[in-house]
This record gives structure tokens, sequence and C-alpha cells, in this order.
């Protein structure tokens, strides 16, 4: 294949990092992170004070702390978005699928790239349109769709597209927490897991968590989350009393959609429950609230409460299944974009 024109770009997007395990580095990143209106809707001046005055020099250290007890070479995110990116350009240029044949004769580029830190979005989409791309998708690595996760990425390519005089083709995947490949994904790394370590009592699918208040105003991702649960459940022929559904990663005082993972582990702990196994269906890569939060610290909320035996399911990162999907997402998306 030549290289010399890729007329197709992709673009997998996950949350971000921050470049280094370090109080400054994590303290750039949060600022990033926490001042976009869609992930804290506090009005902007009072929220600016408690961010500037509190939040970034008390939890800058303990982050930049828990960054460093994962952090090998690089952030686990980026690492892994990195390598999904190569798979996922791989698998399609040895597609032959109708929708892609056209485009044979041609390379496809994919990058990885980050709403807040980096690779940015804005820069992969400068680098897309140096090379001469006229036709760009944008996945972001979010199955379930919330207006804190893909819609701060809609935001993005927005003001990106406010700059550029002459526009690609752009086209953007809202969500896929039903697809059937995804679902298929999650139940083949349970299974494959407790094929390993053992089958536990109780199968905890634990959903990053959002402000109650953003779903009272319409946010669909607990009931996509709750969807996505059920149908795990049911491929993997849970009865009810064997799993439950929860919501972890909660910041501030302010009510969080419920249950907490946190609860649940400690009320089964202290009901007799023995072994837990726990899964996070919303993280298409491992990262620091796997990795740290979920693998270890709520292990221990386990484990001091009376349970037994604890296990984290990794994420699907570059799970062969995970990218066959992925490939599917962005055949689809290619679909809307060259007819």
């Amino acid at each position: 294949m030549p290289n010399s024109s890729k007329p197709l770009g992709i673009l997998l997007v996950n949350l971000g990092t921050p470049d280094a395990p370090t109080p400054a580095a994590v303290r750039r990143y949060l600022k990033e992170f926490l001042s976009d209106t869609r992930v804290v809707e506090i009005p902007r001046l009072i929220w600016w004070a408690i961010l500037t005055l509190f939040v970034l020099p008390l939890r800058s250290p303990r982050v930049a702390k828990a960054y460093a007890s994962i952090w090998e070479t690089d952030s686990p995110m980026r690492r892994i978005l990195s390598d999904q990116a190569m798979a996922v350009a791989c698998a399609l240029d040895s597609d032959t699928s109708p929708e892609l044949e056209s485009l044979q004769a041609q390379p496809i580029c994919v990058l990885p790239a980050m709403t807040y830190g980096k690779p940015s979005l804005s820069s992969q989409l400068d680098a897309m349109m140096k090379q001469g791309i006229r036709h760009i998708l944008v996945m972001p690595l979010f199955p379930q769709y919330s207006a804190t996760t893909t819609a701060a990425i809609y935001d993005a390519v927005q003001r990106w597209t406010a700059k550029q005089r002459d526009l690609p083709a752009l086209n953007l995947l809202n969500d896929y927490h039903d697809h059937p490949l995804y679902i298929q994904a999650l139940a083949d790394s349970v299974r494959r897991y407790q094929a390993e370590h053992g089958v536990p009592e109780k199968l905890l699918l634990s959903f990053h968590g959002i402000p109650q208040p953003y779903a009272d105003k319409g946010d669909p991702y607990p009931h996509q989350c709750h969807h996505t649960a059920r149908l795990l459940a049911s491929l993997l022929n849970l009865a009810d009393d064997q799993w439950a559904i929860s919501f972890q990663s909660r910041f501030g005082k302010q009510e969080w959609v419920k249950p907490y993972t946190d609860g649940v582990l400690a009320d089964w702990g202290q009901s007799g429950v023995r072994s837990v196994q726990v899964i996070s269906p919303a993280f298409s890569a491992d990262c620091l609230e796997t990795l740290e939060e979920l693998a270890v610290e709520n292990r221990e909320h386990f484990l001091a409460s009376g349970g037994q035996e604890y296990g984290y399911i990794p994420a699907l990162n570059t799970d062969p299944l995970h990218i066959e999907l992925l490939k599917d997402l962005a055949r689809r998306g290619v679909r809307g974009l060259v007819g």
C-alpha cells in the first residue's frame, strides 16, 4: 500500500492522564480536567476559588502518589491507548469488508488522543490535516454516553473546528453500551479470569460514577450502565443474587449516583460474603481508577469488612475481541463518512 496519501483518519479518544507522576504534573492535569464545565457544573467564580485554594493544593500530592504506584515507563492509560490505536490500524489494514473496499488502495491513519493532557485531541486533528486527511472519524472510548465524558469530546472537536477555515468531513461516535461484541468481550474476560481464579460468590459490576444532579437533569449514563450490566449478567447466566451494579470514584460532597462501590463491598463483607470479583465495564483501558482504586483501595475495604478473597478483572485493553469491536465501530463510522 502506498504511504503518500491517507484520506481517512480515525481518532481513538480517552479521558486523559498527567505527563508524569509528580505533584506539578498532576496539578496541571487536574486543573485542565476540573476546569471543564462539563465535568464540574458549580458556578465558575465559586468553583475557581475552591479549585485553586483547596482542591489543587491538597489533591495533587495525593493523586501523584497514587499515580506513582501504577506508573511504569508511562501512564498505563496512555500506553494502552497507543497500543489500541496500533492494533486497530492493523485490523483495519487487513479488513476486506465492503465498507472499506474502496479505501483498500490507501492506508487508514489511526491515532490516539486525550480529552485532557497529551496527546491532545486538537494536536492530533492538526496532524491529520497536515497529512492531507479529508475524512475523520472521532471515536470516544466510553461505552456509555455521558455529558461528562463523550460530550466533552464533542466540545473539544467544536473548539477545534471553530478555528479551521477548510474543514474535513467529520463523524463522531456516540456510545456502544449494548453492542453485542462489547458485551461478548466483557463476558469472555470474566470467564477467562474465573477459569484461572475460580468463581466467586458475588460479581460486582462497578462503573465510574457521576453526580446525581447530572442524572436528574437527563444524563443517560446511569440508564446505559444498568442496561450494560443486565446484558452482561444475562450472557453470563447469573442469578440476581450472584451479581450487583455499583458506582465508584466519587468526588466532592454532593450526592452521586448510587449504590457506591465501597459501600456495597463493605455491606457484603459484613454480611458474610467471603469472595468477590470486580469488573469495571465503563473503562476501555486500565488506569488509576481501576489499577489503584478498584484493585487496591476497594480490596482493602472488602477485606477490612470481613471478606476473604477479592479479585479485580482487568479492563478490555487490547483484548482481541475488544479490538474486533473497535474495528466494527470504525467500519460503521466510516460508512457515515464516505458513503
